[in-house]
């Protein structure tokens, strides 16, 4: 069992819309500072409530930010947790990821998905495939089509939904044979199959006993296309809300308007926190992305200075 890495994904509340951009950024420069490893932005076009925004709250566009934080930072990896396929067509995507994999020196973690979030789509007047089956369909498509682009000299591709001739990309990714592929979703027969056949990392949710059990099935993927399941990058995504005692934490739950879902998992005491991240350690997650709900300030002090500060190598002792 090896101590994870961590990585933070930032919503933004700011109630000026002219502070979004230096909260933002104070978040990455000081994330760098407090050692996480990533930094992650999500792809949407509204706020999400679910996440404790509220509906007209600012909202940045993760595509257009990272490279922004890219010049800001010098070490954090930069990426969007996750990119819907419905959103742009791949060739767009394709090059807007390689770009920034240059601007920042190869710190890009590619973050994909099929979409789900139907609201967003009707919105902006995107198509919504209702099956989840042809969205992720999509998405195997279009990786294969990105894969392309940022690998061969030229790409001629015919699919179902995307197509390119003779297409060109330049320049490629710093990183080689490309951007790591992080493929979020957890649907067992779908969604981890594509992780199997694509992904450099997957993001699963829930606490270590179901990380441990989705973690199962999809080393059943990997074995079925003939994959080494530890060449995957293990890692969970779950929310943070913390307080020293565990009245403290209902209260402050309670005042937020947190509401519990599968994905909010580390929710209690540092040391409550601690015992959780200790049990993903040991279910073999490689790095924890997680998120403060409503960036609240003392749930973030505790969780860098009272959690992720037990799971840190030890210092060398001085000579």
């Amino acid at each position: 069992m090896s101590d994870p890495a961590f990585g933070l994904r930032y919503t933004v509340f700011a109630e000026d819309p002219g502070e979004a951009w230096p909260v933002v950024r104070q978040a990455a420069l000081r994330a760098e500072a407090d050692g996480f490893r990533s930094f992650w932005l999500m792809d949407h076009f509204i706020a999400m409530v679910s996440h404790g925004s509220q509906a007209m709250d600012p909202f940045l566009d993760a595509w257009t930010t990272l490279p922004a934080l890219a010049e800001a930072t010098t070490t954090l990896r930069l990426g969007v947790l996750v990119s819907p396929v419905g959103y742009r067509n791949p060739t767009l995507l394709a090059r807007q990821a390689a770009t920034l994999d240059v601007i920042s020196g190869g710190r890009l973690e590619f973050g994909f998905g099929a979409g789900g979030f139907r609201p967003e789509y009707e919105q902006y007047g995107y198509d919504f495939p209702p099956l989840p089956s042809t969205r992720i369909a999509q998405m195997e498509e279009a990786l294969r089509l990105m894969i392309d682009l940022w690998t061969k000299q030229r790409t001629t591709f015919h699919g179902e939904s995307f197509h390119s001739v003779d297409a060109i990309l330049e320049p490629k990714p710093i990183q080689r044979p490309h951007p790591p592929i992080l493929i979020g979703g957890v649907g067992e027969k779908l969604v981890l199959r594509a992780i199997a056949r694509f992904g450099a990392a997957c993001n699963l949710f829930g606490p270590p006993a179901e990380f441990r059990r989705v973690r199962d099935v999809l080393r059943g993927h990997c074995e079925a296309v003939g994959r080494d399941e530890s060449t995957l990058r293990r890692t969970t995504y779950d929310l943070v809300l913390c307080a020293p005692t565990d009245a403290q934490v209902r209260a402050k739950a309670d005042r937020l308007g947190l509401v519990q879902e599968p994905w909010k998992v580390l929710v209690g005491t540092p040391s409550q926190l601690r015992d959780l991240v200790a049990g993903y350690a040991e279910e073999g997650a490689d790095e924890l992305l997680v998120e403060v709900f409503r960036d609240d300030p003392e749930s973030y002090d505790l969780f860098v200075s009272e959690v992720m500060s037990a799971f840190r190598p030890a210092a060398a002792p001085a000579v």
